[in-house]
């Protein structure tokens, strides 16, 4: 386990190397062992776009971004809204390390992805269905 005063080192590190450049950022967490990673990808550290677009190496639209950016990564834990369409609602999760999207209309789980592959599956289904 990754000592929380050692993880605020390593996040401004990395902060510092990737000049807050999120393609940066990423390229830098992957150098990272994978429980400081894992660590870093699920902390207050990082916000929950920098999370998204580090499984992804997608940019989201402007209000997705917006939303993320407001966000912890811990917050993945729970869920965040990204996108509305209809009475839809596209969430972005994080569940250990694995990241997933699904299509919900509050009750129902209409569509779930999850792996890197998330974010252009639901972007197909997404295309297709509506």
């Amino acid at each position: 386990m990754v000592d929380y005063s050692e993880l605020a080192d390593i996040a401004d590190r990395l902060f510092e190397a990737s000049d807050d450049d999120d393609e940066q950022l990423a390229d830098v967490l992957d150098t990272l062992d994978e429980e400081t990673r894992d660590a870093l990808l699920t902390s207050d550290f990082l916000n929950a776009y920098q999370v998204f677009y580090y499984y992804f190496r997608e940019r989201s639209g402007d209000m997705a971004r917006e939303r993320l950016q407001l966000s912890a990564a811990s917050d993945l834990a729970r869920g965040i809204t990204i996108d509305e369409i209809d009475i839809y609602e596209v969430v972005f999760y994080q569940k250990g390390s694995d990241p997933g999207l699904l299509l919900t209309d509050g009750e129902n789980v209409q569509a779930r992805f999850s792996g890197r592959g998330a974010y252009r599956e639901m972007a197909g289904f997404l295309g297709e269905w509506f």
